[in-house]
C-alpha cells in the first residue's frame, strides 16, 4: 500500500481495480461481456423435470417455465480456504460464492492476501430466505456447541465476516439488506468507508442463489414477472422478466491509491446515493418517480458531474411498460433538458432479475462498456413502448451495439437500482484515467515468472489458462504479467516456475507438458544451497538479476523455499494487470437436513 499517494485526482474518486462474476450463461467476467456484445439471451427454458417443486404448481397455466440457470450453484472448492468438507456443507449457496468470487476480485486486481498488511472492508448483500429454504437453522440446544459453528456457516449475516475469516484478511465486514437494491447498497457503503479513510481496499457484491434452483414462476397480470419468460426492457410488448441467480463482487480503493500502486483500473466511481420512498411512494413496493429522481440527481452532484456528460444510463428495466415508465420519468427530471443523448440500456433482457445482485450485472456491464468503449445492444426490444416518449427525454434506445464516442468527449454511465420496499440507489461510473506514459519494456531482459497451485491439476490447468491468456492478450507486457503473478497470488504448494526473456518464451514455457530449459516444477527441481542466498526479513533474494541467479532463485522458490518478491522487483514501474484467476475444484456440496 502506498503512504503517500499522489494528489492529482479528485478524492472522492473510488478506482474499480478488481471483479468478479458468475451469472447465467458466464462463468467469467469476460464471457458475460462476450455475451453481451453478441446479444445472447442466457435465460433458460425448462423442461418439467427439470424443475424441483411442487407438481400442482408446474401445472398451474400460469407457470412459466423459465429462469437464469447458475450452473455453479451447488459447488464449491473449501480445500483453497481450509474449509472441512462438512462444513462446506453446512454453507449456504451464497456464503460459498460469495467467498470465491471475493477472491476472485482481490486476484484480479492483483493482490495476495497473505502479503496484504492493510485494513480490508467486505460489504455484501444476499437473500434473507435463501437459508431458510436451504436448511433447517441449526438446534443449539440438541446439537450443543457443534451448531454455533455450523450457525455461522448457516447465517445470511455472516457472509462477509466469514469471508474476511477464510481468506486471512481483516477489516470491515457488513451484510447489507436492502432487497434488489443490495449490491449498490454495498458498493455505497463501501465507498464512504474508503473515503473516511476506515479502510484501504474494499470489496464489495451480492450473491443470489433462488431455490429450490432452477425453477419457474407463476406469472400475474401487472406484475414484475413475464409472462412468457423473456424479459424485453422499454418494449410496448413486455410484460416483466424472469427470475435468475448470480454473484457479483468488485475490488475498490481511493483513485489516488489505485494509481499510485501502479493498480490495473476498470473504471471510477465518481458518485453513488441512496434513499427510500417511504411514506411518498404511490404503492409500497413501487418506485415513485420523484425519489428516484432525487437519487440519482444526487449521485451526479456527489461526484460533480453535469448530467449531459453521462451518456450511457443503465436503467433497472424491469421490462414492464409501467414500472420503465415510471423510471424513465424519473431519470428524465434528474437529467433535465438537454441537448446531448444518452444510451439508455437494460441487461434484464441478457441474464433476468438477479434480486440483490441484479445492480451488480449493470454495473459490471456499464464498467466493461466504459473499458472496452463499446455499447452494447438491449435485446428482445423490437417495438420501442411510444408511451415512454423517448424523443421528449434525453435518452435513446441502445438498440444497436455500438462504438461508445461521447460528445462530452469523457465516458460516463450511471446505473440505478431499485428494491422492492421502496430502496433506490444509483452508482456514477466513469473511464479510467489515461495511464502515465512510462518506458518501452527493456527487451531480452530475464524475468522470473511464477504459478502455484494445492495440486498438480490445478497447476496444469493454471498454466494453459494463462497461455491461452496471453495469447488472446498480445498487449501485455512481459514485466507487468511477472510483477502480478510474483505479488498478486498466494503462494501455494506445488508450484512451477520458469525464467524467460520475452513472452514468446514464457508461452513456450506454459505450453510445455514436462519441464525443461527455462521451466522447473516442485516434481522435478534441482537441489540449491539456500545458505547460498541473500536474505531479507520477508525471505531470500536472487545473487543477482542474470538468468543463471534468477533460475537459482527459481529451483530455490519452487521446493519451497520464502522468496521476498517485493525485493525482486524493487526499482520497477511495473503495473499489475489482469490475469487469470485460481482454478477452483469446485465438487458439489448440498445439506439435506441437520
Amino acid at each position: 500500500m502506498t503512504d503517500n499517494p499522489q494528489h492529482d485526482y479528485d478524492p472522492g474518486d473510488v478506482a474499480v481495480i478488481g471483479m468478479s462474476l458468475r451469472a447465467p450463461g458466464a462463468r467469467t467476467k469476460e464471457q458475460f461481456w462476450d455475451n453481451l456484445v453478441h446479444g445472447r439471451e442466457s435465460i433458460s427454458f425448462l423442461a418439467k423435470d427439470d424443475i424441483h417443486v411442487d407438481e400442482t404448481l408446474i401445472h398451474n397455466p400460469f407457470y412459466v417455465r423459465a429462469c437464469g440457470v447458475l450452473d455453479t450453484y451447488d459447488k464449491f472448492d473449501p480445500s483453497v480456504f481450509g474449509i472441512s468438507d462438512r462444513m462446506a456443507a453446512a454453507m449456504t449457496p451464497e456464503n460459498r460464492l460469495f467467498l470465491e468470487s471475493a477472491w476472485e476480485s482481490l486476484e484480479d486486481g492483483g493482490y495476495d492476501p497473505d502479503r496484504l498488511r492493510a485494513e480490508i472492508g467486505m460489504y455484501g448483500a444476499n437473500n434473507p430466505q435463501t437459508a431458510a429454504l436451504y436448511g433447517s437453522p441449526p438446534d443449539r440446544v440438541s446439537v450443543g456447541p457443534e451448531a454455533i459453528e455450523a450457525s455461522l456457516a448457516w447465517s445470511p449475516d455472516t457472509m462477509t465476516s466469514n469471508a474476511l475469516y477464510y481468506m486471512g484478511l481483516t477489516g470491515e465486514a457488513v451484510t447489507v439488506a436492502a432487497v434488489c437494491a443490495g449490491f449498490h447498497y454495498a458498493v455505497h457503503l463501501a465507498c464512504q468507508s474508503l473515503l473516511l479513510g476506515q479502510t484501504d481496499m474494499a470489496i464489495a457484491g451480492g450473491a443470489m442463489v433462488r431455490l429450490p434452483h432452477p425453477r419457474g414462476h407463476l406469472w400475474e397480470e401487472n406484475r414484475v414477472l413475464s409472462k412468457d419468460g423473456h424479459c424485453r426492457p422499454f418494449d410496448a410488448n413486455g410484460t416483466g422478466t424472469a427470475l435468475s441467480s448470480g454473484v457479483v463482487t468488485v475490488l475498490l480503493k481511493p483513485l489516488n491509491h489505485a494509481v499510485a500502486d501502479r493498480d490495473h483500473i476498470y473504471a471510477v466511481v465518481k458518485g453513488s446515493a441512496v434513499n427510500n420512498n417511504g411514506v411518498s411512494a404511490m404503492a409500497y413496493g413501487l418506485a415513485q418517480p420523484e425519489r428516484l429522481s432525487a437519487c440519482i440527481a444526487s449521485a451526479m452532484e456527489v461526484g460533480g458531474v453535469a448530467p449531459e456528460t453521462v451518456s450511457m444510463y443503465e436503467a433497472n428495466g424491469l421490462g414492464l411498460p409501467m414500472t420503465d415508465e415510471l423510471e424513465v420519468h424519473a431519470a428524465s427530471m434528474a437529467f433535465g433538458k438537454q441537448i446531448a443523448t444518452t444510451s439508455i440500456g437494460g441487461v434484464k433482457g441478457n441474464v433476468g432479475h438477479g434480486g440483490v445482485v441484479s445492480g451488480g450485472f449493470g454495473a459490471i456491464k456499464a464498467a466493461l462498456a466504459l473499458y472496452h468503449r463499446k455499447l452494447p445492444a438491449t435485446i428482445n426490444l423490437t417495438e420501442v413502448n411510444p408511451d415512454l416518449d423517448f424523443p421528449g427525454t434525453p435518452f435513446v434506445p441502445q438498440l444497436e451495439g455500438a462504438d461508445w464516442e461521447p460528445e462530452a468527449g469523457i465516458r460516463r454511465a450511471g446505473i440505478t437500482s431499485i428494491g422492492g420496499g421502496g430502496y433506490n440507489a444509483h452508482l456514477l461510473l466513469e473511464e479510467a484515467p489515461t495511464a502515465a506514459g512510462r518506458a518501452p519494456e527493456v527487451e531480452g531482459r530475464p524475468r522470473l515468472a511464477t504459478l502455484s497451485a494445492l495440486d498438480d491439476d490445478a497447476l496444469a490447468r493454471q498454466r494453459a489458462r494463462l497461455r491461452d491468456w496471453l495469447e488472446a492478450n498480445p498487449e501485455l507486457r512481459l514485466d507487468d504479467v511477472c510483477f502480478s503473478l510474483n505479488l498478486g497470488r498466494r503462494v501455494m504448494p506445488r508450484r512451477w516456475a520458469a525464467v524467460v526473456r520475452s513472452r514468446a518464451e514464457l508461452i513456450a514455457a506454459l505450453s510445455e507438458d514436462v519441464a525443461r530449459g527455462s521451466a522447473t516444477t516442485t516434481a522435478a527441481a534441482p537441489r540449491t544451497d539456500a545458505d547460498a542466498f541473500s536474505r531479507t526479513d520477508h525471505g531470500i533474494v536472487p545473487s543477482g538479476r542474470d538468468e543463471r541467479a534468477l533460475s537459482e532463485l527459481a529451483a530455490a522458490w519452487v521446493t519451497g523455499r520464502q522468496v521476498d518478491f517485493d525485493a525482486l522487483h524493487v526499482g520497477e514501474t511495473s503495473h499489475r494487470v489482469p490475469l487469470p484467476t485460481y482454478p477452483f475444484q469446485p465438487r458439489r456440496f448440498w445439506r439435506q437436513d441437520w
